[in-house]
């Protein structure tokens, strides 16, 4: 099926962090999962690291997002590239949310600190 139409509304919720999958496994899609995600204005994701490259492309708002102890910030247009095996946080600065479209690799995997790998609900 090579249209995919969009949930109405977000498949995900986290506090302060919507996720909307677009494709992925689930939805028909076998190499990529593509999601939305929107994260509330001063909402700091979880630190974290991923078993495989994952690509955010910033719809609206503004990113800042910390690598060990780097910290950049990502507007509209602006891609953030993360490495698999590099411990992240991606946070919402600014007074408007941040949009997102994200790109992960199926079979790409989150771990927490001191957890086991899991993939996310909305990649699947």
């Amino acid at each position: 099926m090579p249209v995919l139409a969009a949930p109405c509304d977000p498949t995900h919720e986290l506090p302060g962090t919507r996720f909307t999958a677009l494709a992925g496994p689930s939805r028909g899609s076998t190499d990529t999962s593509v999601w939305k995600v929107e994260i509330a204005p001063g909402t700091v994701s979880a630190p974290h690291s991923l078993t495989r490259e994952e690509v955010f492309v910033v719809l609206a708002g503004r990113a800042a997002v910390r690598f060990g102890t780097e910290q950049q910030q990502a507007g509209v247009g602006d891609a953030i590239v993360v490495p698999s095996g590099v411990a992240f946080e991606l946070a919402s600065v600014g007074e408007d949310p941040l949009l997102a479209l994200c790109v992960l690799p199926v079979g790409g995997q989150a771990l927490l600190p001191g957890g086991e790998p899991f993939t996310p609900p909305w990649a699947l």
